[in-house]
C-alpha cells in the first residue's frame, strides 16, 4: 500500500473561532484552543496608556461592542471611542457581543470585553495546562494603517516596540508569528526581534515578486487571501523557502483545496472543522 504524504498544514483559529461568543475575546480563544488547533490568530491595537490590546479596530465597532452601560451604539458613536485615546480601564468597561448575531438585545456577559495580549496568553496557557493539552502558539496581527499613524495608533516604530516588549516579557518569542499588511511595522518588528517569524499579509493582485520587494528581508510566511492561492504560487514559495499561510478559509471545499496545495497554514473561523478534515486525511 502506498502511503500518502503526511499533512503538515497547521490551523490558525481566526480571532479565536466563530461561535456563540464574541471574536477576539478570551472565551473565543479558549473555545478555539479546545479544538486542538495549532495557532490562535488575533489582532492588536494600542490603548491610550500604551497597552497592547486585542481588538480588530482601534475603536468600538458598533456591530460588536456595547457602551459602558450595555447599550447599543451607532457607527459614528463607535468610531468616536478611539481606543488610542482611552486608558485600558475605560476600554474594558465596554462590552462585546457576537458581531454576526444580528440581535440588538444581546448583552455582554462576563469575560466579553477586549482583553490585552498578556491576558490572552496567560488565560490560554492556564487553560491548556488545566486540560492537559498542547498549548497553541500565537499569530499576532498588528493592525497598522498609514493613514491612522498618530491618530488611531502610534507610529510603526513605537507600535512595534510595544508589541515586541510584550512578546518578550511573556516568553512567547519562540511560539508566535507577527503579521501585518503594513510593511513599515513589519520592518520595525524584524529589526527589534529578528528571530520572530514575520508573515506578510497580502490582499492585492500585484503578484509575489512585487509584494516581496516591499520588504528589505525575506519573510517566513507569505499570507494572501486563499482565493488567490494556487499550485504555481505554492511551488514558487516552496522554492524560496517561504511558507504559504492563507486566510480566511471557512468552507469545506476551500479547506480541502488548500490541503491539496499543501499550504503551511490556513486561517479559519472554524478551526474544529479544519482539524477534523486534517485528522480524516492522516
Amino acid at each position: 500500500m502506498i502511503k500518502s504524504e503526511p499533512i503538515h498544514t497547521q490551523v490558525h483559529g481566526h480571532r479565536g473561532c466563530e461561535g456563540p461568543v464574541p471574536a477576539n475575546t478570551i472565551p473565543a480563544f479558549l473555545m478555539a484552543a479546545a479544538t486542538g488547533c495549532h495557532w490562535l490568530e488575533m489582532d492588536v491595537v494600542i490603548t491610550g496608556d500604551h497597552r497592547v490590546l486585542v481588538s480588530h479596530e482601534p475603536w468600538m465597532d458598533h456591530h460588536a461592542c456595547r457602551d459602558t452601560k450595555g447599550g447599543v451604539i451607532s457607527e459614528q458613536e463607535g468610531r468616536a471611542f478611539n481606543v488610542f485615546n482611552l486608558p485600558l480601564e475605560e476600554v474594558q468597561r465596554f462590552g462585546c457581543v457576537p458581531a454576526n448575531h444580528g440581535d440588538a438585545s444581546i448583552s455582554p456577559r462576563e469575560g466579553w470585553h477586549k482583553p490585552t495580549l498578556a491576558e490572552v496568553v496567560r488565560a490560554v496557557d492556564a487553560f491548556a495546562l488545566e486540560r492537559g493539552i498542547r498549548p497553541p502558539s500565537f499569530n499576532i496581527e498588528i493592525k497598522s494603517e498609514p493613514l491612522q499613524y498618530g491618530t488611531f495608533q502610534p507610529p510603526p516604530a513605537e507600535f512595534a516596540e510595544l508589541v515586541t516588549l510584550d512578546v518578550t516579557a511573556l516568553g512567547i518569542t519562540g511560539r508566535c508569528i507577527v503579521q501585518s499588511f503594513d510593511t513599515a511595522v513589519l520592518e520595525a518588528v524584524h529589526a527589534l526581534v529578528p528571530g520572530v517569524p514575520i508573515a506578510l499579509l497580502v490582499e492585492n493582485a500585484d503578484g509575489l515578486a512585487a509584494n516581496l520587494q516591499r520588504l528589505s528581508f525575506t519573510p517566513a510566511y507569505y499570507s494572501p487571501a486563499f482565493s488567490i492561492a494556487n499550485r504555481r504560487l505554492a511551488e514558487e514559495l516552496r522554492e524560496k523557502g517561504i511558507g504559504l499561510l492563507v486566510w480566511t478559509v471557512n468552507e469545506e471545499v476551500d479547506m480541502l483545496r488548500m490541503l491539496d496545495l499543501g499550504v503551511d497554514g490556513l486561517i479559519t473561523d472554524r478551526p474544529a472543522e479544519a482539524m477534523a478534515l486534517i485528522a480524516a486525511r492522516q
